[in-house]
């Protein structure tokens, strides 16, 4: 992994193809929310399949957590669609067939030259792609189970909403006199609006 590559760095905003083909770029994808990023060996992979399972069982915790998911995996459009199916996944799969993201972070898992895939790492990142977290998933267990996430993006969403605690003091007195910039979604629809202008 790059050097640069650790928590409180930004990573880097990497456009790829969706499983649609749609080149998407991952801060377009984040939109200022929290995000898991997973970076995929493929479908060929059983650990892969399996943590991509154990996400699809999260899924609908993340979406009503205004969280967002993406995987980058190196497997061509057909072979992410079947990963992407037959796990049961609704969030957007990037292909990287080219393998641009694994030179750029210097990834390679040379032990295996049959497949030329990623180290499959897992990032918590906060709004802005800053790096919360990292997981080297080169064995499974290195990688997230349920509880890690629930515990970084606990961390992260109270790090970046100010509502997190309406019951703070001065939080229902801003409240009372029209005052939301610091409630969500209201915030973040001001800051929509503001770029907007």
């Amino acid at each position: 992994m790059r050097p640069d590559i650790t928590p409180g760095a930004k990573f880097p905003d990497y456009t790829l193809p969706d499983e649609t083909g749609t080149p998407r770029s991952l801060s377009s994808i984040q939109s200022g929310n929290p995000m898991i990023l997973v970076l995929s060996r493929g479908n060929f992979c059983p650990k892969d399949r399996q943590q991509h399972r154990m996400l699809v069982g999260l899924e609908p915790e993340i979406d009503v957590a205004y969280t967002k998911i993406v995987t980058i995996s190196t497997d061509d459009q057909l072979e992410l669609n079947e990963m992407r199916t037959g796990a049961g996944a609704h969030w957007p799969f990037l292909s990287d067939p080219e393998r641009t993201v694994q030179k750029d972070l210097d990834v390679q898992e040379y032990t295996d030259p049959r497949h030329n895939p990623m180290v499959p790492y897992t990032f918590v990142l906060g709004p802005d792609l800053v790096i919360h977290s990292m997981y080297n998933g080169y064995w499974y267990w290195g990688r997230p189970g349920p509880e890690d996430l629930r515990r970084d993006l606990r961390e992260v969403t109270k790090k970046i909403r100010p509502d997190w605690d309406i019951g703070k003091p001065g939080m229902r007195e801003a409240w009372d006199r029209g005052d939301k910039g610091s409630f969500f979604p209201y915030g973040k629809l001001k800051d929509f609006f503001k770029k907007s202008a």
